[in-house]
């Protein structure tokens, strides 16, 4: 089952409690009808993810998101009032006994409006067969790089979920994650809705996660990452590595610096501006993959500028993935 041919093969099939990958504007998501726990646990066990690490669940519109969480909170408003449809996840007050499956088990849900036009038109025709939603995490195996484009599904799953194929993904890392279930904001996950834009949208600061804050996707420490080994480099330190005179066999660059003529290295180079730098990142890790990297020195984008932070934290934790605590 390569394909779902059309959208409606597509919304008939998760009606009836299958898997099919679809494209969002972030990555592309192995969707499941959030409101079946049998169906959602078939995510779960393709990702050989743990079932305790939760999904986030798509819906149409606010009126669909009514359905996981009867009365939004001011918050969670304010935002889907701004940033929906597009790249941002609320986390908000579950309503009980709705979608525990694709919530971790935890009494909170995630909840985006993606703004890809062909999930619209998925989630559009499942309702009408009595779908409230779609929980999706990325279509790739648990902790590996996220899929930008329909082969990249193929490339992880083979013919073993249908895919819909709606192009690249045009942001190409997951959605900023902002929990909106507790009294204040707290960014749980960064993307292309950074801080500064947030915080100017709900007129407050965002508060880094604590122990209190629920689990929420792509939050591990390790996660993103390639087969290659996968370090982080500041500027300067990767030029003084790069000067060394015996380089690691298989070494593969990935800096916003462009290749020098004498490097006989597998060079990538990073855009300078953070959109673009997001939107290549996976699929350039991927590209390296298969190209036969061991390892990958990148060159780590600004610490100290929000609109990089996105694509920062998924270096981060792919580079974790190789060096556990």
């Amino acid at each position: 089952m390569a394909a779902a041919d059309d959208v409606s093969s597509a919304a008939r099939l998760l009606a009836d409690g299958a898997l099919v990958a679809l494209p969002t504007e972030t990555v592309y998501g192995l969707a499941a009808r959030a409101d079946d726990d049998a169906a959602v646990a078939q995510i779960f066990a393709a990702k050989g993810r743990p079932s305790d690490h939760p999904l986030i669940v798509h819906v149409a519109d606010v009126q669909a998101a009514q359905f996981f969480c009867p009365e939004l909170p001011l918050l969670a408003r304010t935002l889907i009032e701004h940033c929906w449809p597009g790249p941002l996840t609320v986390i908000v007050p579950r309503r009980p006994g709705v979608a525990q499956a694709a919530a971790g088990g935890q009494d909170t849900i995630g909840l985006r409006c993606p703004a890809h036009p062909l999930f619209h038109e998925v989630l559009a025709q499942a309702r009408q067969l009595g779908v409230p939603g779609l929980a999706a995490p990325s279509a790739n195996r648990f902790g590996r790089v996220s899929p930008t484009t329909a082969e990249h599904v193929r490339q992880e799953f083979g013919d073993t979920v249908a895919v819909l194929d709606g192009g690249p993904c045009a942001v190409g890392i997951e959605s900023t994650i902002v929990d909106c279930s507790r009294e204040h904001p707290v960014l749980l996950r960064p993307g292309q809705w950074d801080r500064l834009q947030l915080e100017a949208l709900l007129r407050q600061p965002l508060r880094a996660p604590d122990g209190h804050s629920p689990r929420a996707s792509g939050t591990l420490a390790a996660h993103y990452a390639p087969r290659a080994r996968l370090r982080l480099f500041a500027p300067p330190a990767l030029k003084q590595a790069l000067a060394a005179e015996r380089l690691p066999q298989g070494l593969a660059v990935y800096s916003r610096a462009p290749a020098p003529v004498t490097t006989g290295l597998r060079w990538a180079e990073m855009a300078a501006q953070p959109e673009s730098a997001a939107q290549a990142l996976f699929a350039t890790l991927r590209q390296l993959d298969d190209e036969g990297a061991e390892e990958i020195w990148v060159e780590a984008p600004p610490a100290n500028d929000p609109r990089w932070a996105g694509v920062l934290d998924r270096l981060q934790r792919a580079a974790a993935a190789h060096h556990p605590h």
